[in-house]
């Protein structure tokens, strides 16, 4: 049977782990001119972070994040017990001054109830240094990097204006997940990878996403993780313009569901599963709008998937 994060979690620190959704003051090279101005096609202002904090000093931060989920957590357990992943979701969060991005990243670690970190960020943005001093930290608590590879077909990845070719990935992720030497003469061992698939972009077949999946399952070392990300319309976007002017087929709830039984049977067992369809902001979702029903779309989809071999 296949992983879910929260069971991954759970098994390691023998409790619940909530993540706590914080921001590094990143922009992204798709949006201040480098690569581009406008950011990928379906991207909100928000940076594919909508429910991320804001900017703030990090204890600030902290402390918000921890009261949001506070409602979560059983008061039967002591504040002292909680533990929680700290998570840098919107815009490139290794993009910038890496001094003060690394110095950031080691104070949020150095809290003890934070059991780890997870940093989403591009490919194009990971530089050596940066990835050595993430393997160091790495030896103390959990490490995650989160890219965002969402297809693996040029024509898909050109319309979405995602701004680097696949072989920039593969190069990343050989980078990420190879042991290395550390500044003493030791061994710095390999990062955990979680990688983001939308599902449902325009012009892409059933085929071409299962390709990628296919892909992303012959990774060596075998992947840690993945995010399946079903393809939200959201308002204040070239995709959401794209979709007035001409629209494209979208999923039902049950389609989708479908489609993501195939892609977890292609997955390694190995593999934990970070997300099956993701959130669009109510306030922001043109389509589809079955998915603000997060409860039906999460039993449909569980019911749908306890039918198939092998889930």
């Amino acid at each position: 049977m296949m992983k879910k994060v929260s069971e991954y979690l759970k098994e390691k620190y023998h409790t619940k782990v909530y993540k706590l959704s914080l921001s590094s003051g990143c922009t992204c090279p798709n949006r201040d001119g480098t690569i581009g101005t406008g950011g990928c096609i379906f991207c909100s202002e928000g940076g594919s972070g909508d429910f991320a904090a804001e900017f703030a000093p990090i204890e600030q931060q902290i402390a918000e994040a921890k009261e949001k989920v506070a409602a979560k957590i059983p008061a039967s357990i002591p504040e002292e017990e909680r533990k929680y992943i700290a998570y840098f979701q919107s815009f490139t969060n290794t993009y910038g001054d890496e001094d003060r991005l690394i110095a950031l990243f080691q104070e949020v670690l150095s809290y003890p109830e934070i059991a780890g970190i997870s940093i989403g960020t591009r490919p194009d943005c990971l530089s050596d240094k940066m990835i050595h001093a993430l393997k160091k930290m790495n030896l103390r608590k959990e490490v995650w990097v989160e890219l965002g590879l969402q297809t693996i077909h040029e024509k898909t990845a050109s319309y979405i204006r995602r701004g680097y070719e696949l072989p920039v990935f593969a190069d990343a992720y050989e980078r990420l997940t190879g042991t290395e030497e550390d500044d003493a003469g030791g061994l710095l061992p390999g990062l955990k990878v979680v990688t983001h698939v939308i599902l449902g972009l325009p012009g892409e077949t059933e085929a071409d996403m299962l390709e990628t999946v296919r892909y992303l399952a012959n990774l060596k070392p075998t992947l840690f993780g993945i995010k399946l990300q079903l393809l939200h319309v959201l308002k204040g976007t070239d995709l959401a313009k794209e979709y007035e002017a001409n629209p494209f087929p979208i999923f039902t709830l049950e389609a989708y569901c479908q489609v993501v039984g195939k892609c977890l049977q292609i997955l390694p067992k190995e593999t934990i599963i970070h997300r099956l369809t993701g959130d669009g902001p109510k306030r922001l979702l043109i389509e589809p709008l079955w998915s603000a029903d997060k409860k039906r779309v999460m039993n449909t989809m569980r019911a749908y998937l306890a039918g198939l071999p092998g889930l």
